[in-house]
């Protein structure tokens, strides 16, 4: 994850993710955009986004749920 980025995206790198988010990394606020902005990326409700590992870090372990 990237913050403070001018323009929101999200892009492949290997076996993973790239994702640039507008909101900086104070009081939650850049793991909450990036929350969203898989949820809209992969067309899931927010709740079933989970980050599980990395709350603190720039690199993250996602869990994303498929809605039934």
């Amino acid at each position: 994850m990237k913050t403070n980025a001018k323009k929101e995206e999200v892009t492949r790198a290997g076996d993973g993710l790239v994702v640039r988010v507008s909101a900086p990394p104070v009081d939650g606020k850049a793991n909450a955009r990036l929350v969203k902005i898989l949820a809209d990326y992969f067309d899931v409700s927010k709740s079933r986004v989970r980050i599980l590992r990395g709350i603190r870090n720039r690199n993250k372990t996602v869990e994303i749920e498929r809605q039934r």
